[in-house]
């Protein structure tokens, strides 16, 4: 089964190793993910701050390349392309003078019989399906993640359907669960990362993201999953950063929940580039596994 398949400018740079494990873990699940041809940057947050036209236009023309294409549903693991390009496609559904205005640019015109999956929707339909069945090697006993959403997977700022809970989503829980690894519960799950503001006011991303960490270190997690590339390079490639100057002794790893999956199938860590942190995780998974066969 063929997808259409948005990876966005981050996991073409700093996410790079997400984009490689995305693809792998699809295609051990049954679907191939399908590049679409000469896509362009979603806007991010900075289009809709310049011109409102241009945030629709940008992921407009993504949609119309998918569905010119003949695909039916399009995965983005990016949160922020995944919203950008809902919010897109809904508000174009709602206005007609601007679906009009949109199409008349475009040499692909959009037509609505696209499905826009966030990566965490598309793994949750192709697990619920039985592709993950007999395929989980080890079971990662003593893995105690905390599930980190971030603020753009589940709240929008215009109506669309969201397929998950928006202040207490579940989908992470689900596919984990399968595994049958146990997530912590906590209270930040939904919290902001800060985003951006890392590179541009420091002081306040490091706050945000102390809290965070502070609350799962609390709760006894001994690692992070998400499924956000902004969330995953602030909390990975600042937290030493923030933990030392808001004094909080412990580390942890914050994966990809792409990771997780290939963990638990025995692909190889350098394959999946779980390598590449800046928070070391290959050790703790390395000892799972090896807790693993001595329990045998």
């Amino acid at each position: 089964m063929q997808l259409a398949y948005y990876p966005g400018c981050s996991l073409q740079q700093s996410s790079k190793l997400y984009d490689v494990q995305s693809r792998r873990i699809f295609s051990e699940l049954g679907a191939e993910l399908v590049e679409i041809e000469d896509w362009n940057c979603c806007g991010a947050t900075s289009a809709g701050k310049v011109d409102d036209f241009m945030a629709m236009a940008m992921p407009a023309r993504n949609i119309g390349i998918a569905e010119g294409a003949g695909f039916t549903e399009m995965v983005i693991p990016c949160s922020a392309c995944y919203s950008r390009t809902l919010v897109a496609q809904q508000r174009i559904k709602d206005n007609a003078a601007l679906a009009e205005e949109i199409n008349s640019e475009l040499a692909a015109p959009i037509n609505g019989s696209l499905k826009v999956s966030s990566i965490l929707e598309a793994l949750e339909e192709r697990i619920a399906s039985g592709a993950l069945k007999d395929r989980v090697v080890h079971k990662l006993t003593g893995l105690r993640p905390v599930c980190y959403y971030g603020c753009m997977l589940t709240r929008f700022p215009y109506a669309v359907p969201v397929p998950d809970d928006v202040e207490n989503p579940q989908g992470m829980e689900r596919v984990l669960g399968t595994l049958k690894i146990k997530t912590i519960d906590w209270n930040h799950k939904t919290s902001c990362c800060g985003a951006s503001a890392s590179v541009n006011d420091p002081e306040t991303a490091h706050n945000l993201m102390a809290e965070i960490m502070k609350d799962a270190v609390a709760r006894g997690a001994n690692c992070v999953v998400t499924t956000c590339p902004m969330c995953q390079m602030n909390l990975d490639a600042q937290q030493e950063a923030f933990c030392l100057k808001h004094d909080i002794e412990t580390r942890l790893p914050v994966f990809f929940i792409t990771e997780i999956i290939g963990a638990a199938m025995d692909l190889p860590p350098a394959e999946l580039q779980t390598d590449r942190h800046f928070i070391d995780g290959t050790t703790l998974l390395k000892e799972l596994e090896q807790h693993e066969e001595k329990g045998k």
